[in-house]
């Protein structure tokens, strides 16, 4: 059997004819999808097998713009951090400002004439700094003589009496605490009207009733005001309230303390209290002979009585 080889060329159709039937086909495809939707399905089931390598292929690109990303990221969030810190500390300081300045006017207010009775004739003094001598307790205030501050003027601030001035320089004056050893105020209780003198202990802050009878109605909590017969202080000035009351049968006076009522080491303002004093009256004996008639008097010294 004579078997014959298979052509060296293979014959169809021609390259034309391939072309104009392709052409038609496609044009033909694409009219159908246009108008019916034909290729829907095959568009949906390439696409879901293309999807893959479509992910595959921008996987490089996609994790370079997301460790980008990260590290601008990064830089913002310190830079945001940066910035927050510094409006906190801003804020904070504000915060502390207005907190100052809130409790300075409060000061300011409880010292104003609608709240207390001696402020109408006073001078509102700054404390500059504690005295020179650190074994006493005294203030420098900026008010002298120049304000028309004088020795032995009453200091007040909100709460009750800080002290005395005791010096006076041309532009500032020292105030002795009412707390220092020696300084005595003529007190009275508010409960009972019992009267007292309040010394200063001179340590820890605190002030003694010295020479109250064991006997004497003294409780702790009771409220001392200035009594005013003094002719420094005006009465009815807050002074110390009963911390402690100690009485022993066996000794003739009681040992009681209290605590002032003034900030004494807490202000940065004061109040000296510059209204003039009344004088005092004179005694019951000058003004008794002062009306008797002149026979009557008592002879003056060195003459000889009759």
């Amino acid at each position: 059997m004579i078997r014959e080889p298979p052509p060296f060329f293979h014959r169809g159709p021609s390259p034309l004819a391939r072309l104009t039937f392709f052409a038609l086909l496609a044009i033909a495809t694409m009219i159908a999808d246009h108008r019916f939707g034909a290729l829907d399905a095959v568009r949906l089931s390439l696409s879901v097998l293309v999807a893959p390598l479509q992910q595959l292929a921008a996987a490089p690109a996609t994790a370079l713009g997301r460790i980008a990303d990260y590290f601008s990221s990064q830089d913002r969030l310190l830079r945001d951090n940066e910035e927050l810190k510094a409006k906190l500390l801003e804020y904070a300081a504000d915060a502390q400002r207005a907190k100052l300045l809130q409790a300075e006017q409060d000061h300011f207010l409880s010292m104003t004439p609608a709240r207390s009775r001696f402020a109408t004739d006073g001078v509102l003094a700054e404390v500059l700094s504690y005295g020179r001598n650190p074994f006493v307790r005294k203030l420098v205030l900026d008010k002298g003589l120049t304000q028309a501050i004088k020795a032995g003027m009453p200091v007040i601030d909100g709460e009750g009496v800080v002290g005395q001035v005791t010096a006076v320089g041309t532009f500032t004056s020292e105030v002795t605490l009412l707390t220092e050893k020696d300084q005595s105020v003529p007190v009275m209780l508010t409960r009972n009207g019992l009267r007292a003198l309040a010394v200063g202990s001179g340590k820890d802050g605190s002030i003694d009733v010295p020479f109250m009878p064991v006997s004497a109605d003294i409780q702790n909590g009771d409220l001392f005001v200035t009594s005013g017969i003094d002719g420094t202080y005006p009465a009815g000035l807050i002074v110390a309230r009963v911390t402690a009351v100690e009485k022993n049968a066996a000794y003739v006076f009681a040992k009681i303390t209290a605590k002032p009522a003034a900030g004494v080491d807490n202000h940065r303002f004061v109040r000296i209290l510059t209204a003039a004093r009344p004088a005092a009256a004179p005694p019951p004996d000058a003004r008794a002979d002062e009306k008797r008639p002149a026979r009557e008097r008592a002879p003056a010294k060195g003459r000889r009585q009759p």
